[in-house]
């Protein structure tokens, strides 16, 4: 990633990530803003459609996806509106967390759920072992391409991976500490409530870190020279990229 870091202790510090702070040129021209964006959004959709294929797949769910699936079979709604609702939820812990959002931040949460439910609408249920494990295989590969492409524009963390580096910088324990208990929560509450947890799940938490790494450098945008000014706070990549 791109970027010069800039430090911030305790929950009452400057509202700046203390991982990295990215910067756009005031001279960058319109192609290098375009293929950032393109990267974002084309890198949010593919999320979503990526998390369709696991949910299809019927094998097990991403962490996340887990308690989604579970509070959706409860309360009705779609698996992408109650994403929605979770993702906007968990953005207002950013609030006592001093966690300040960005573009991606805020489009993660419209855009992935979205994407979701229209994958969801037009992807059938995998039957066999055959198809069933394709399916799954591919929603990994591809939910690791889109997090290196929306990562790598440089847009702001998603609300989860904020949380997560948010609590990090509160408490002081590790990233990877914070997030295992966070995903074994999320993963527990959403298996009691009928989320499908599976050889997927497990498949995703040991793969997501190396697959999401290749991508973040296939995916990266050089940076724009000239004078700068800060429009995103810092990716938290050790939140995504460390289990």
């Amino acid at each position: 990633m791109v970027g010069s870091p800039s430090q911030a202790t305790g929950c009452h510090a400057s509202g700046h990530y203390h991982h990295r702070g990215h910067v756009l040129s005031r001279q960058t021209g319109p192609r290098h803003l375009t293929r950032r964006l393109t990267q974002l959004y084309g890198g949010l959709v593919l999320y979503g459609a990526s998390s369709a294929l696991l949910v299809r797949s019927g094998l097990g769910l991403e962490p996340w996806n887990v308690l989604h699936q579970g509070l959706a079979g409860r309360t009705g709604l779609s698996m992408g509106v109650v994403l929605t609702v979770v993702g906007a939820a968990v953005l207002l812990l950013w609030i006592p967390l001093r966690q300040r959002p960005g573009l991606g931040t805020v489009s993660n949460v419209l855009v992935i759920g979205a994407a979701m439910d229209a994958a969801l609408a037009v992807v059938p249920d995998a039957h066999g072992w055959t198809p069933r494990v394709a399916m799954m295989v591919a929603g990994i590969v591809l939910n690791g391409a889109a997090t290196g492409l929306y990562i790598a524009a440089r847009f702001g963390p998603g609300p989860r991976d904020g949380l997560m580096t948010g609590l990090n910088r509160c408490t002081g324990l590790s990233v990877r500490l914070v997030r295992t208990a966070v995903e074994i929560t999320v993963v527990a509450t959403g298996f009691a409530l009928g989320g499908t947890v599976g050889v997927g799940t497990l498949l995703y938490a040991v793969s997501i870190g190396p697959l999401a790494q290749v991508f973040l450098r296939v995916f990266a945008v050089p940076p724009a020279p000239g004078g700068s000014t800060v429009v995103a706070a810092g990716q938290p990549r050790r939140a995504i990229l460390r289990r």
